[in-house]
């Protein structure tokens, strides 16, 4: 489990005393438990990467508005978070394979038009969770039904 995983990793970030990486770290294992809390639900690795993908998508979020203010240093300390909660994500996806996983995703939903979209993101998201930029994903889609 991804979770297990990170709990063991911050146990050798204290170890080790490397601060930077104990930090992220632990704000991974609190948004994983709030979700816990939140839900009364112990979290799987499908939960946890959706968790965890959330968490990059604010921090490109913020690395973007820092690098538009001239924030460097922020963007820099943002970035780093990004490197770290990626290593618990898995190999992203290549454009080859995020083609075929969405031309087996219309196949299977026999998607034709634009009101089948939340069809296809159904089949789909699983499948790409944690793996590709759901917001790229939606696009293509998109554009794949004519919209």
């Amino acid at each position: 489990m991804i979770k297990l995983r990170v709990q063991s990793d911050m146990k050798a970030a204290m170890k080790a005393g490397d601060k930077a990486r104990l930090g992220v770290i632990r704000l991974i294992l609190a948004a994983i438990k709030q979700r816990e809390v939140d839900e009364r639900i112990e979290l799987d690795d499908p939960q946890v990467l959706a968790v965890l993908d959330k968490m990059v998508k604010q921090r490109r979020d913020s690395i973007r508005q820092y690098s538009e203010a001239g924030r460097d240093d922020l963007a820099a300390a943002e970035r780093f978070e990004v490197d770290v909660i990626q290593s618990y994500l898995p190999q992203p996806l290549t454009d080859e394979e995020l083609s075929v996983l969405i031309d087996e995703a219309f196949t299977s939903t026999e998607a034709k038009a634009m009101s089948d979209m939340s069809k296809v993101m159904g089949a789909l998201k699983p499948r790409v969770q944690g793996r590709a930029d759901m917001g790229v994903v939606s696009a293509r889609v998109k554009e794949r039904l004519g919209g």
